[in-house]
């Protein structure tokens, strides 16, 4: 599974990898460090993200793990902290919150990214597209449709439910141009650094609005109003920005379906944004 030259002294799990199994490792000569395992059918995923996590520390000021290596089966991170999250720290949400606000500031003319990435188990599409709706669409709704877990948990008045809503995206979300994005930001995708400070993992790189990154944080819940808030002092959100969120979320369920199939929490909830804005 590890690189070549890499010799694990002991592992132990680390929660939250729905997707991809992930260890924290100590190797003979004493380093920390996690391992992510790719599948065989992701033969480019530990590349992808040690590019993305790259992009969002170089080019968008994020503090991120160090790549120590990668191969076609694993990614190997430096270990960071203890790798959980401080639940409620209001500090080190504002510290978050201003942090991705800042990485917006990172802008494109076009939506999409130089490669196609993956989203849990699946192709993320980034094809470069200078209408963020069509991109949105087209990438984030669309693209789901046809994999096995969607056909089955999802009839035909959804998939038709699902275009309508992609139709009247124009109405629906406001165009806020294309920023970098992490791109799977909910709140397990950030932990606590060796100072306590704010470190993004596993991202799903791209340019789309800014939006898609800030709905995300509430996908799950439990995040504090300060994150919220720290973002808004650099970059103000639209006034019904939590009512995109509903839309937004829709590439996420979507995902989730795909994956695991008919469910009865997920199902309803896209069910419910058709009925509300299709």
């Amino acid at each position: 599974m590890l690189p070549d030259g890499l010799v694990v002294r002991s592992a132990r799990p680390v929660a939250g990898g729905s997707a991809n199994p992930v260890w924290w490792c100590e190797l003979d000569d004493g380093r920390e460090v996690v391992v992510k395992v790719a599948r065989e059918t992701q033969p480019d995923l530990s590349e992808i993200e040690a590019e993305g996590l790259a992009a969002l520390s170089a080019q968008g000021g994020l503090a991120t793990p160090r790549v120590v290596t990668f191969s076609p089966r694993a990614l190997v991170l430096e270990a960071v902290g203890t790798g959980e999250l401080p639940p409620g720290d209001a500090r080190f949400w504002a510290d978050a919150g201003r942090a991705v606000a800042r990485l917006h500031a990172v802008r494109s003319e076009r939506f999409g990214w130089q490669r196609d990435g993956w989203l849990g188990r699946f192709r993320q599409r980034n094809t470069w597209d200078a209408d963020g709706h069509r991109f949105f669409a087209e990438n984030r709704i669309l693209s789901f449709l046809d994999k096995p877990g969607a056909e089955a948990a999802l009839d035909a008045d959804d998939r038709a439910g699902l275009e309508r809503v992609c139709a009247k995206l124009r109405e629906l979300v406001p165009d806020t141009g294309a920023s970098l994005t992490h791109g799977d930001l909910w709140r397990n995708n950030l932990i606590a650094g060796n100072a306590g400070e704010p470190v993004f993992i596993d991202p799903a790189v791209s340019y789309v609005w800014p939006e898609v990154d800030v709905a995300m944080m509430l996908f799950e819940g439990d995040v504090p109003d300060s994150f919220f808030a720290a973002y808004q002092e650099l970059r103000p959100l639209h006034p019904d920005w939590r009512e995109h969120a509903r839309i937004l979320h829709l590439r996420e369920w979507l995902s989730m379906v795909a994956t695991f199939g008919p469910d009865p929490e997920r199902v309803p909830k896209i069910r419910a944004v058709i009925r509300d804005y299709a």
